[in-house]
Order: structure tokens, then sequence, then C-alpha cells
């Protein structure tokens, strides 16, 4: 049976919450704010609730809640305020402190008894929730001390750093070819297809990460066989046209294989990213001979690339109201930089025209 602390510094009403309560909770009682304490401190790990009177002698209602409050308490016990007041000044400082409820006099039994076993209930699955979210957070912890720690123990492995050698001498590859082109489109055309390259290699955490969330085996095979991302470059074009000119041109080129493309530019995704993905099979030249890598490159015009760079920086923003309207923001930004890279386009096109 749940055990309450009734305290009143009038015995008349410790009586009546007695033989209401009586039957459905063992009753501890005090007289004043000071027994009060005494007996917090005594059996607080009992108390599944405390029916408090705010004028008493010795030490009044607001002096044990602070207390509570300063013994962190009053998260773990919930307060009933026992008052014959309704002033709204006192019962707004009472919820501001933590209290849970209140018990007016005189006291109705069904309306006592219906309040106590609410805060009680409320209290239990407060204090479970909490329990809840600390284990997982514990559990969570844990398992990112574990990903660290294989992350640790993959960048340190001899094979693996060989194999990020080679993912790296792929993207060196790959920016060749590129800067070839770029090259080649100066002297001809007398411009420049892309304005920037930017490339990146996975960290071991993120590769630890993806092969655990998926599913995959954690050994430098699976990296091989299960992640196309593992090197990945970012093509930045001045036109649309000229994304796709440059992806021909390259997957043209007869030693690089294409293994799979997503265009996202006709096919934009719903938030309205746009970008053309491909994934190649690009060779390297190693002192034991050839040897394919996987490749991501995506092609961007600088205003898809602007886009997708603030939308990476909203999605990881913790606690975000009006999810919807953003993301409907988002897509109307997108819609509006299509329109804008279009209109460059045509106007590069006049211009091209007036010159012949």
């Amino acid at each position: 049976m749940e055990k309450i602390l009734v305290v009143d510094d009038a015995e008349l009403n410790r009586e009546l919450l007695y033989d209401i309560l009586k039957d459905d909770y063992m009753i501890e009682m005090a007289a004043d704010g000071a027994e009060a304490l005494e007996k917090l401190r005594k059996y607080r790990a009992e108390i599944s609730a405390l029916l408090l009177d705010l004028r008493m002698p010795k030490l009044d209602g607001f002096a044990v809640i602070e207390e509570m409050r300063q013994n962190d308490w009053i998260k773990h016990i919930p307060v009933l305020i026992i008052s014959s007041e309704h002033a709204i000044e006192i019962e707004n400082r009472c919820f501001h402190l933590g209290v849970s409820d209140f018990i007016h006099k005189p006291f109705e039994s069904s309306i006592v008894i219906n309040r106590v076993k609410n805060a009680i209930e409320l209290f239990a699955c407060k204090n479970q929730l909490e329990q809840t979210v600390a284990e997982q957070a514990m559990t969570l912890k844990k398992q990112d001390q574990i990903i660290q720690m294989q992350a640790e123990q993959l960048r340190d492995a001899r094979s693996f750093k060989h194999l990020m050698m080679e993912y790296s001498s792929a993207i060196l590859e790959v920016e060749t070819k590129l800067k070839v082109l770029n090259a080649e489109f100066s002297q001809v055309y007398n411009r420049n297809p892309f304005e920037a390259i930017k490339s990146r290699l996975k960290s071991p955490e993120s590769i630890y990460e993806k092969l655990e969330r998926k599913g995959y085996p954690i050994t430098l095979d699976s990296i091989r066989e299960n992640l196309a991302d593992v090197a990945g470059l970012r093509v930045i074009c001045s036109f649309p046209d000229d994304i796709y000119r440059l992806a021909e041109l390259f997957i043209k080129q007869d030693d690089i294989l294409l293994v799979r493309q997503k265009d996202y530019i006709k096919n934009p995704k719903l938030n309205g990213y746009r970008s053309l993905h491909l994934i190649l099979d690009v060779p390297i030249f190693l002192s034991n001979g050839k040897k394919y890598m996987k490749v991501e490159v995506q092609f961007r015009t600088i205003a898809m690339d602007f886009w997708a760079s603030l939308e990476h920086k909203l999605k990881y923003k913790k606690a975000v109201g009006n999810t919807d309207e953003i993301v409907r923001q988002l897509r109307m930004c997108a819609d509006s930089i299509e329109e804008l890279d279009q209109q460059m386009q045509e106007l590069r096109d006049q211009i091209d025209l007036s010159r012949e």
C-alpha cells in the first residue's frame, strides 16, 4: 500500500483527510513544516504524495516546497496544496514552484480521492518515462562509444588504410579527367564547363555506422561491395546543360564504367533536391596492376549547390518547429532556383548567338 504524508497544523483537517484516504493509502501525518521535513528525510523513498497546508507555524508550506526543490524531492513526490483560498496569484506561484494540484476546503471525498490518485499515477508515469529515456540515452551513448572504438580500430588497421589510399587514388583519377575536359573546353569553347570540384573521403565513423545500419558485415570486402559513396566528388557547374554535356563526355571515356545513374534534376526529390548522381567504377594504377574503385560523382549548378548546402544545415537543426511549413518553403525555393538556372542558361545562349 502506498504511503501519503498529510501536513496541516489543524488536527481536524488531518483527521478528515485520514478518514477519506485511509482505505487506499498508509497515512503519515505532521502538524507543521519542520515535522514534515523530518518525515520527508526519513520516509521520502516511500512517500507517494504530499498533502501540504501553506499557512502553518514554525515553518510554512512555501518553506517546505523550497526545501524539496533544493533537494530535488519535488521531482519525485507530487505535492497537493491543502487550501481554503482560491487566490489566482497564490495558485500560480505554487504551480510555478512545481506543485501538482490543489485540494480545497471544505473537503469533498470523491474529489480528494481522485486528485490524489491522478497525481500519483501521473508522477509514476513521468518517473517511468524519465527512467526509460535515461536508459535509452545510456544505451545510445554506449553504442556511440562502441562505434567510436570500432572506428578507431578500423582507422588504425593497415589494410583499411590501404583501402582508403585506393579510394583517394580514385578521387585523384576523376579530378584529373575532369580538369583535362575543363582545359579542353577553355581552349575550344572559350569557357569552362564547371566552376569547382569538391571531394571527400568518408570517415571511418561514417563507414562503420552505415554498414551497421544497413546490416552489412564490418569487413573490407563489405565496404567495397556494399558502399558506393566512400569516395565522393561534387562538380559545380554554371548551367544545367553543362551538367549533362560534362557527364556524357565523362562516362564515354573507355576506361570509365557507369554502374548507376540517378537524375534528380529531371526527377527532383519531394523536398526539391536537384542533382545528377553517377556511381562509377574508376580504374587506378598501382604497382601490382590496375583495379577498379567505386566513386560517386554529383553534378550540380551553383544555385543547386547553394540550396543543398542550406537544406543540409537546416535538416540537422534540433527542435525545429513548424516542419511542414519549412519543407513547403524549401520546395518553393528549389523551384525558384530551377527557374533561375533556366533563365541564366537562356541569357547565356542569347549572348553566344550574338557573338556568332
